[in-house]
C-alpha cells in the first residue's frame, strides 16, 4: 500500500475513534478523560445516568432518566413558572397552542392541585356536565395535575372533537369523576355591554385573554362601538384574565395612553427592552376604570400597571396575582423543551409586581377595594366599578 494511503487510512481510524470516544468519554482512562472532559459536573450527571441505567435492579430507559434529571434540575429552581416538557408533553403543548384540537369549554387558572375553573362557557360540554366556577380539576384520566403547569394540564384535556376525556373534579371538597365529549367551542375573547348608572351611559368591556393575536383589535372595535352609542365612561374588566402576549398588552394599553412607557423587560439572557405606547389612541380622555381580581395576572397586570402609573385609570377590585416575570420556550435536541423564566417586567414607574417566580408577588393594589360575593346574584365588584366611573363621567 502506498505510504499516502496508509496515512489516510490511519487518519480515518483515528477520526472514527475520536468521534466514538468523544461521545463515550467514560471509556477513556482517567488520566486522559479528565483533561478532555473539562466540565466535571456535567460528566458526573452523565455518569450517574449511565450507572443507574446499567446497575439499577430493574431496567429504566436512559431517555426517561434524562427527562427525570432535567425535571429535577428545573424543580430545584423552586420557580412555579419554569417547567420542562418531555418530547411527548411538548408535542401536546404545541398541538394545544396551534389550536388543532377541541376542548370542553372552560376558562381555568393554575392551582397547586391542578386547575381551578374560572368560567364555564354556555352550551359547552363542561356546562352540560354541571361543572362550576370554583371547582378544581385535579386529574385527567389517571394523570394527576398536581404541580403541573396550566399549559400542560389544559393541553391534555383537549383532543379531537367527538372523543371523550375523563376528569376528576372537586366541588366543595368532594371529588367526582366525569366523562365529557370534546367539542369545538368558540370562546369569546371580548364581551361588551352598555349600562346606565345615574342617567349616564357606561361601557363595560371584558377581555378574556391576551393569548389571542389580534385581541387588541377586538378591544378597539368594542370601544368604538360603545362610544358611538353614547358611552361616557368605560370599565375595562380584566378579572380572571391570566395574561398572554406582551405585544397585545402593549397595544391594549395604547388604546388609552397616547404616549409614554408601557412596560420594561429585563433579564440575564435577553437584551433590556422598553415598550412604549404605539399607534392611534382610541379613548385618550374617556373616564376609565380597570376592574381586577386575584386572577388578573401577567399581561393583564402590565396593562393595569401602565394605566395606574400614568394616572389614566382608577383600579377597582382586589390585589392582583403578582406575576412579574416572563418565560422563554427553549427547544431541546431530544424534542422536549424548557419553558423557563427568562426575565422580569417593570411598570412605567419601575415597580416589579412578582416575587421572581419563587415567592408570591405583591401584585397591584387597587385604588378602590371591591370584591364580588359569589353567594349573591349581583356582581358587587362591577357595580362598584360602574359607580366610580359614573362619578367621573361628565
Amino acid at each position: 500500500m502506498p505510504r499516502y494511503l496508509s496515512i489516510v487510512a490511519a487518519a480515518i481510524v483515528l477520526l472514527a475513534a475520536g468521534i466514538y470516544l468523544g461521545g463515550h468519554p467514560d471509556r477513556l482512562p482517567g488520566f486522559i478523560r479528565d483533561p478532555l472532559v473539562r466540565d466535571q459536573d456535567t460528566r458526573v450527571v452523565r455518569e450517574a445516568i449511565q450507572d443507574i441505567r446499567d446497575t439499577y435492579y430493574r431496567s429504566i430507559p436512559e431517555s426517561q432518566l434524562a427527562d427525570d434529571s432535567v425535571k429535577g434540575i428545573v424543580s430545584s429552581l423552586h420557580d412555579r413558572f419554569s417547567n420542562y416538557f418531555t418530547p411527548k408533553e411538548y408535542k401536546q403543548f404545541q398541538d394545544f397552542s396551534n389550536s388543532r384540537f377541541s376542548g370542553i369549554g372552560l376558562d381555568v387558572a393554575e392551582h397547586p392541585r391542578g386547575l381551578r375553573i374560572v368560567r364555564v362557557f354556555d352550551e359547552s360540554p363542561a356546562k352540560r356536565a354541571g361543572l362550576q366556577a370554583g371547582d378544581l380539576i385535579t386529574a385527567v384520566g389517571s394523570k394527576s395535575l398536581k404541580g403541573k403547569p396550566s399549559s400542560y394540564s389544559t393541553s391534555i384535556i383537549k383532543g379531537p372533537p367527538g372523543t371523550d376525556v375523563t376528569i376528576t373534579v372537586v366541588h366543595k371538597g368532594k371529588p367526582r369523576r366525569a366523562t365529557l365529549t370534546r367539542a369545538t367551542v368558540i370562546a369569546p375573547v371580548v364581551a361588551s355591554a352598555l349600562r346606565t348608572v345615574n342617567g349616564k351611559k357606561l361601557a363595560v368591556i371584558g377581555l378574556d385573554t391576551f393569548t389571542t393575536p389580534g385581541a387588541h383589535a377586538q378591544v378597539y372595535d368594542a370601544i368604538h362601538r360603545r362610544l358611538k352609542q353614547g358611552a361616557r365612561g368605560i370599565v375595562l374588566d380584566l378579572r380572571h384574565n391570566g395574561g398572554g402576549l406582551v405585544k397585545e398588552a402593549q397595544l391594549v394599553a395604547s388604546a388609552f395612553i397616547p404616549k409614554g412607557k408601557i412596560v420594561s423587560l429585563r433579564g440575564r439572557g435577553v437584551a433590556p427592552q422598553t415598550l412604549n405606547a404605539t399607534g392611534d389612541t382610541v379613548a385618550p380622555r374617556t373616564p376609565l376604570v380597570v376592574l381586577v381580581d386575584r386572577d388578573t395576572a401577567s399581561a393583564s397586570e402590565i396593562v393595569t400597571g401602565a394605566l395606574q402609573d400614568h394616572k389614566r385609570a382608577e383600579v377597582v377590585g382586589t390585589r392582583t396575582f403578582g406575576k412579574g416575570v416572563f418565560q422563554e420556550v427553549i427547544e431541546l435536541h431530544n424534542g422536549g423543551a424548557l419553558d423557563i423564566t427568562a426575565g422580569q417586567y417593570f411598570t412605567p414607574n419601575g415597580h416589579n409586581l412578582g416575587g421572581g417566580g419563587v415567592t408570591p408577588g405583591a401584585g397591584i393594589q387597587p385604588d378602590v377595594k371591591a370584591a364580588d360575593n359569589p353567594k349573591t346574584p349581583r356582581d358587587e365588584a362591577l357595580d362598584r366599578a360602574l359607580s366610580v366611573v359614573a362619578g367621573e363621567a361628565q
